[in-house]
């Protein structure tokens, strides 16, 4: 991804530059400490990093109820995406955050290591998002975390602003496991069951996994319902029925 480059390219360097630096003080922090904790209500705790209005502004509904201290953190943040007219940025602005602190080892142990002093997670995280060019919801909304000390909760928290974006879009995630990849035609041919079993007005989305545990078939997930087509399966199946002692008389 291209903003995943970016982080990669300018984000990460600027990071050990504010760890190595000795101009940051640890005291007098510049970030606003009437910042909330998920604690409170998500549209409570929104307001403290979206773009503020003295009007009274239209009460942003959330999709799905999420519970948890990822669920308010993320129906947090779909509020604020959703009152700057920004889903879709943001969206890719988490997914590419995330997706590049997995691919640095010293990154990820920045975002777990509340060692670090708030001062310079904040700045460091403020940083990275300005030269990776991120909205500024998400560029408060990561402040928020460094603050709070949630950076190492960030990928439960973008997987659950996932299901709330897809929510808002009408899409169904159907999780397919099997051995190998789906070839383009069975997927296709996957997803257009898939589609007839919900009806029209959703959309479904396919999201592969690779299992070879399952010795093959398939296992979809979709809907809060699992139709597993495992050979693992079926063979566990078939070994609990040989299993079984056999009753010749009859008797129950």
């Amino acid at each position: 991804m291209a903003l995943c480059g970016r982080i990669r390219s300018s984000g990460l360097p600027l990071l050990q530059k504010f760890l190595k630096s000795d101009l940051i003080s640890v005291h007098g922090s510049g970030v606003q400490r009437s910042i909330l904790c998920p604690a409170v209500s998500s549209s409570e705790f929104s307001r403290n990093y979206a773009t503020g209005s003295v009007e009274k502004e239209p009460k942003i509904k959330v999709p799905l109820a999420l519970f948890g201290g990822a669920g308010n953190y993320a129906s947090a943040l779909y509020i604020a995406a959703v009152k700057a007219n920004a889903l879709d940025t943001v969206e890719s602005d988490i997914l590419d955050f995330v997706e590049a602190s997995k691919r640095s080892e010293n990154f990820s142990q920045f975002m777990r290591n509340l060692s670090v002093p708030r001062d310079v997670r904040v700045k460091a995280i403020t940083a990275i998002c300005s030269e990776s060019k991120f909205a500024d919801v998400t560029k408060n909304f990561l402040a928020v975390l460094a603050e709070n000390g949630r950076l190492k909760n960030l990928d439960s928290i973008a997987k659950k602003f996932v299901e709330l974006t897809m929510a808002h879009r009408g899409e169904v995630k159907a999780v397919v496991t099997a051995v190998i990849p789906l070839p383009p035609e069975e997927e296709k041919e996957l997803k257009e069951t898939l589609q007839d079993i919900i009806g029209h007005g959703k959309k479904v989305k396919i999201e592969q996994k690779i299992d070879p545990s399952i010795l093959g078939g398939l296992v979809v997930e979709f809907n809060q319902k699992v139709f597993d087509m495992s050979i693992k399966t079926r063979a566990q199946q078939m070994e609990r029925l040989l299993l079984d002692p056999i009753n010749f008389d009859g008797s129950p």
